[in-house]
């Protein structure tokens, strides 16, 4: 088994682990260890929201949150002869839950407290709860559903430059001054309890890992949120990047500082509920490697990866469709957003057919590796988007075809999320 650099205690406060945690980006934080290239480590991991979460069939840990302090995060861990310029390669080895903490959880996060891609529509807590047996999971809240999970870190990113960190921090702060725009908004009325266009940093709740407690009030204050993917790749949340992926990561500080999180037993393309994963506490093995002015040379900016080949088998699906006009017939240029949007609201639809709540068929398609793509973008006005899930994961069967053959009372099988 690999060397453990970094430890993590899923019975303890997050500022109580064996290793420092970090929650947010900034270029001055102490590596927690060090590697060299080629070498095999094990980095252990706290759920992304430390310990907040209980396994029981009550939402209300979902709905009081505490997200200030989101991501909790291992690292950083700085790797020998990596500088700026460089590419960091990251191998995926393992990854998985604790041995004796196999279970994790999906949230839907409320309006005023979170939120999540379609929280118009469901703007209530929820929470279920999955059990994992091997490389399978189901959930006493979402019946009739076991598949095989794609495992992920959420988050693996470097740590930014002081000059990338400003920039960060600038365009996001323009984007929130100067608003939607109409084009670009799924709505062209905005409220004042939508969700916020950017997060900029926020001082409260800061954790740095080792560094000293005055350098951290000072850089609180420009310290990115770990909640978008950036130029650092972060939080990109993409479910393919697991075990045997190959991840090429830019390099912007002296050893890097890799830092990594957020793991996923299994989600669905756009983890569309926020909290949409099978968020869990566990390990994750990696390799890593450098190459010399690998950016230059690649001619990248951002991260790039080869997926490895352990992704659950299916053979058939039901897709759905989305295009740039949204609930209310109004049309938009060529707006995936709001394409992605009518797949995913056709599907739960679809879905609650089966006996299913729309809440439990929101967290279907977060948590079951359900397809989304662009499938077309040249036509104006409207940019096709589907969403395509696998029939193999349900106990009975979602064909329409079968539809005819349903009772008009549905299959009164699938018990209301907490």
């Amino acid at each position: 088994m690999p060397e453990t650099v970094f430890e993590v205690d899923v019975d303890a406060a997050p500022e109580e682990q064996p290793d420092p945690i970090v929650n947010r980006w900034h270029p001055d934080v102490p590596p927690v260890e060090r590697v060299s290239p080629g070498e095999k480590f094990r980095v252990e991991c706290l759920d992304w929201t430390g310990n907040q979460v209980n396994n029981d069939d009550s939402a209300s840990d979902i709905r009081d949150m505490r997200l200030d302090p989101n991501h909790h995060l291992s690292g950083p861990i700085a790797v020998d002869g990596a500088k700026p310029g460089d590419l960091l390669v990251v191998d995926i080895l393992d990854l998985g839950p604790f041995p004796d903490n196999e279970w994790g959880f999906t949230g839907i996060f409320e309006l005023d407290n979170g939120g999540g891609f379609l929280t118009d529509h469901f703007p209530n807590a929820r929470k279920a709860i999955w059990d994992f047996d091997g490389v399978y999971t189901s959930s006493r809240h979402v019946p009739d559903v076991r598949f095989a999970g794609l495992s992920h870190p959420g988050i693996l990113g470097t740590a930014p430059s002081h000059d990338l960190l400003e920039r960060w921090n600038e365009r996001e702060r323009d984007l929130i001054e100067r608003g939607p725009d109409d084009e670009t908004a799924v709505n062209h009325e905005t409220h004042d309890d939508d969700p916020p266009l950017a997060l900029p940093p926020e001082p409260n709740e800061v954790l740095l890992g080792d560094m000293d407690d005055e350098a951290v009030e000072e850089a609180a204050e420009k310290a990115a949120r770990t909640i978008p993917p950036r130029e650092n790749a972060g939080n990109c949340d993409i479910k393919n990047l697991s075990r045997g992926s190959r991840v090429y990561l830019p390099v912007f500080v002296e050893g890097a500082n890799l830092v990594t999180g957020d793991l996923h037993f299994s989600q669905g393309d756009g983890e569309i509920t926020f909290c949409g994963a099978i968020e869990m506490a566990g390990y994750v093995d990696l390799k890593v490697d450098v190459i010399e002015n690998g950016m230059e040379r690649f001619g990248v900016d951002h991260a790039i990866f080869k997926p490895g080949n352990v992704e659950p088998q299916f053979s058939e699906y039901v897709v759905f469709e989305g295009y740039s006009v949204d609930e209310d017939g109004t049309q938009h240029y060529k707006n995936a957003n709001v394409g992605m949007r009518r797949a995913c609201l056709d599907a739960i639809d679809y879905l609650t057919n089966f006996g299913y709540t729309p809440e439990q068929a929101y967290i279907i398609l977060s948590t079951v590796p359900v397809e989304s793509r662009i499938a077309g973008i040249v036509d104006l006005p409207n940019t096709c988007v589907t969403v395509s899930v696998p029939e193999a994961v349900f106990d009975f069967d979602v064909d329409p075809d079968s539809l005819a053959e349903i009772s008009s009372e549905g299959r009164g099988r699938a018990a209301r999320p907490s």
